[in-house]
């Protein structure tokens, strides 16, 4: 078998890739051994020149996001979002694929398949004229190194295969990450070109975020709860500040410098830190300044780990929500209020104070005019729980419908 080099005439590509052929492909990583995807004999020509064990599923080359309902059940929204970002890409998604179509041995037996969207124009353009996907794992033979140029496909296959298309060499020269949807959580099987962290950044991007804010003692744990039940994260952003607190020794020394006095062996007293921030605007400010980035990265990074177990809505709770910066996660904004004298009986109640420290509370914090002026909608929580159940049910659904 004679291999040609195909450097413009990628029809001819298509056509020995229809007809059963095997031609290696350009890629943004390394070059590929492709051949027809859905033709269960060119699939096991690729194990055979590879001398690839056939226990060793294969992945499928598409055009574009659009294909992958054409092999693949039960497509996670998530898994689309991030083919909108990452496609054409080093990222293989495996989904669960439609066995009737995709044949046993690209499987090597197993119920998924991983799907590829490669960056070079050449072999895009082949695939969208041989439409069909290629089966096409990397040039080399098994436990050689991945090839970069067309000239080294050839010095690993001459008379082999039927042809490679010369687009040059790689830019990457390493794999693409493989990331396993299949299932929930998700997994990375493979680290590859694409960093995993830029992969969970993603899908924490794509979480619908609700963002509750409000004064303290306006009642916002109601709304928090009826998120809960609907499967949402609810993070509330104090608590994770005393998280932090137990666990950032970084951060205790940086309270302990701005505010003397207030860490003990070790541990914040937070009733000294209050009653200093509370009847000083620049010391609350200061404080702000210090906890607010904290605060913020590890929201970050609970988000991005909620979205790696394949959750879809969270919410985010907390007094400072607008200052802090992560109200720019919040797909909807949402201010909880009540009136001042309401506040305070709940605050006394609520952790054990007299009313003189509640008052404190309460004048440092914004009024309800900023709430109003900040948040996409505000909510009143002055009367009984269940009308305030009501008025905030409903704003879920019509939030829905928009």
């Amino acid at each position: 078998m004679e291999t040609i080099i195909i450097k413009e005439d990628l029809s001819a590509a298509a056509e020995l890739l229809r007809r059963g052929g095997l031609v290696g492909v350009p890629t943004e990583t390394v070059y590929g051994l492709a051949g027809n995807g859905l033709d269960e004999e060119a699939v096991r020509k690729i194990y055979e020149v590879k001398g690839r064990p056939e226990v060793k599923p294969l992945a499928l080359m598409v055009p574009d996001a659009g294909q992958m309902e054409n092999y693949c059940l039960d497509v996670p929204p998530a898994a689309k979002a991030l083919a909108a970002k990452f496609w054409p890409g080093p990222l293989s998604i495996v989904l669960r694929a439609r066995t009737d179509l995709v044949p046993e041995i690209v499987r090597a037996g197993g119920e998924t398949v991983s799907l590829r969207c490669p960056d070079h124009p050449m072999t895009l353009e082949t695939l969208r004229l041989a439409q069909i996907p290629f089966a096409a794992p990397s040039a080399n033979p098994s436990g050689q190194p991945s090839p970069r140029t067309a000239e080294e496909v050839c010095r690993y296959f001459r008379g082999q295969i039927d042809a490679v298309i010369d687009g040059g060499a790689c830019g990457i020269g390493r794999e693409s990450t493989i990331l396993d949807m299949s299932h929930t959580p998700y997994r990375i099987l493979r680290d590859g070109a694409l960093d995993a962290e830029e992969i969970r950044r993603a899908l924490a991007e794509n979480l619908r975020v609700i963002g509750i804010t409000g004064p303290s003692g306006c009642g916002k744990t109601t709304a928090l709860y009826l998120l809960e039940e609907q499967g949402a994260l609810v993070l509330d952003c104090d608590k994770v500040y005393h998280d932090l607190l137990e666990t950032d020794h970084e951060l205790l020394r940086e309270l302990d410098a701005a505010f003397p006095g207030t860490v003990r062996d070790g541990v914040l007293d937070r009733s000294a830190l209050g009653k200093i921030v509370f009847s000083d605007p620049a010391a609350l400010t200061a404080l702000n300044g210090i906890t607010h980035s904290r605060v913020a990265r590890e929201v970050e990074k609970r988000l991005e780990d909620f979205a790696m177990v394949g959750g879809t809505l969270a919410a985010l709770d907390a007094v400072e929500l607008i200052s802090s910066g992560l109200s720019e996660r919040c797909s909807l904004f949402v201010g909880i209020l009540a009136e001042r004298e309401t506040r305070i009986r709940r605050i006394m109640a609520r952790d054990g104070i007299d009313r003189e420290q509640a008052l404190l509370r309460v004048s440092a914090q914004k009024d309800d005019a900023y709430f109003a002026e900040h948040c996409d909608l505000v909510l009143y929580n002055d009367g009984p729980m269940d009308e305030f159940t009501e008025k905030f049910k409903y704003m879920l659904r019509e939030s829905n419908h928009g």
